[in-house]
């Protein structure tokens, strides 16, 4: 096979690159396969991607309890009950459990059985899904798995934020599917990860061997993140980004951080990209330290805005108590802004450690933001070379051409073992 196009399969449970760094995983590295030739379709549920021309799309729709009704949990009509899968989901839903990714591998198992599509490709390769219906596609061809971070460390950060009990069971009930995803995980031909952090926590977490595992890294959408032409940034404005309202992404101690130096700073802003539910923990944290004139959230925006938000900030941070990557971080230092980021994760092989690239600190210290930000809002000419040198680290280490290259060495390298195991 080696040089060959191959014909590849991409399973994804959620493909919208609006809904979180997978569906922007999903999007860039199929355009990179298309473009080196490969012949790529994406199989997702809803919410369905954004692909780029040429990448084809096969539509594997849930019952999508949630997202029909603008309010509520809606009832399963009568012909959605006839299906055993719906019926997993529907309960499975009801009772506090998150089956997504069970019933969307169930669900690509039944349609590669029943459609003739059974030597349509030759790899398939799944985004994290790790559900059991993987497990018998590999009769077929060779699956490969991307685990971007351990959803372990989701969960234990989690539990370590409330004492309710009540809380606390709710969330081991959202997250039972992690044993399910352990077990399918061991079972893959190969399992990629996008930094040596990630791949060590998922192989200690997951219990995996380290010699099935393969660190093909994560690209940066240099396209789309770019120094923009345009008035100086605000001296008074930092930037942050609250992709998904957990305490895995630190926010609350950047809104303690930020009470202290609206003490110092009275004129600083905070924009952060994204929003937290009304009614949250963070909605009610911004009201108790009196924040609401300092914190502004833009809500869902497209790309391009988030682009116009860091060429008008002074700098960006990334509180994270874990990153798998640090989308971010990258993003930031690829429009020229200067970062200040924790240590959590992988969050420094993206940053760089040497402190010419961004500023590190420890995950989990208000104090530490505080002074790091105080620090370099103070000093325009380190943010300059910050900003610089940042960019040209993501240039020279983050592009979506390399991830697809090592992903396809991996691809290559299970279809020439199987080969060799069939002779």
């Amino acid at each position: 096979m080696s040089g060959t196009p191959l014909r590849i399969a991409m399973f994804t449970y959620r493909g919208n690159p609006r809904s979180g760094g997978q569906g922007i995983y999903m999007r860039l590295l199929s355009r990179e396969l298309v473009d080196m030739g490969h012949k790529v379709d994406v199989w997702s549920g809803q919410p369905y991607p954004e692909l780029v021309e040429g990448v084809g799309l096969e539509e594997i729709p849930s019952m999508d309890l949630w997202t029909r009704k603008k309010r509520g949990f809606r009832l399963p009509t009568r012909e959605e009950w006839r299906d055993p899968i719906n019926r997993t989901e529907y309960y499975k839903t009801v009772t506090g459990g998150f089956p997504e990714m069970l019933t969307f591998s169930q669900r690509v198992a039944r349609r590669f059985h029943s459609n003739g599509v059974k030597d349509a490709y030759d790899i398939i390769h799944d985004n994290q899904s790790l559900g059991p219906g993987l497990l018998e596609l590999k009769r077929y061809a060779p699956v490969v798995a991307t685990i971007h971070h351990p959803i372990t460390r989701d969960l234990d950060i989690a539990l370590k934020s409330t004492w309710s009990p009540v809380k606390r069971l709710g969330m081991h009930r959202w997250y039972s599917f992690l044993p399910m995803q352990m077990e399918v995980a061991r079972d893959m031909d190969r399992i990629l990860t996008i930094s040596e952090a990630a791949s060590e926590d998922i192989a200690h977490d997951f219990k995996l061997d380290r010699s099935l595992m393969r660190n093909v890294g994560n690209g940066i959408n240099l396209a789309t993140f770019r120094p923009l032409n345009g008035p100086p940034a605000d001296e008074n404005r930092i930037m942050t980004t609250l992709s998904a309202d957990s305490p895995l992404k630190g926010f609350s101690y950047l809104l303690h951080a930020m009470a202290e130096l609206k003490r110092r700073r009275p004129a600083l802003r905070l924009t952060v990209i994204g929003a937290p539910g009304e009614h949250t923990n963070t909605a009610r944290l911004v009201r108790g330290l009196d924040l609401e004139d300092s914190v502004h959230f833009t809500g869902k925006v497209e790309a391009e805005d988030i682009v116009q938000h860091y060429s008008r900030s002074a700098l960006a941070v990334v509180p994270s108590l874990y990153e798998g990557f640090g989308f971010p971080a990258g993003e930031a230092m690829a429009c020229r802004v200067p970062v200040i980021s924790t240590t959590a994760g992988a969050l420094p092989e993206v940053v760089g450690t040497d402190g010419t690239t961004g500023i590190l600190i420890k995950p989990g210290c208000s104090k530490s933001l505080v002074e790091a930000i105080d620090g370099l809002l103070a000093d325009p000419d380190r943010r300059r070379s910050l900003a610089e040198a940042g960019r040209a680290r993501v240039l020279d280490l983050f592009s979506w051409r390399r991830a697809a290259e090592r992903t396809v060495d991996v691809y290559r390298e299970v279809l020439d073992e199987r080969k060799a195991a069939s002779c």
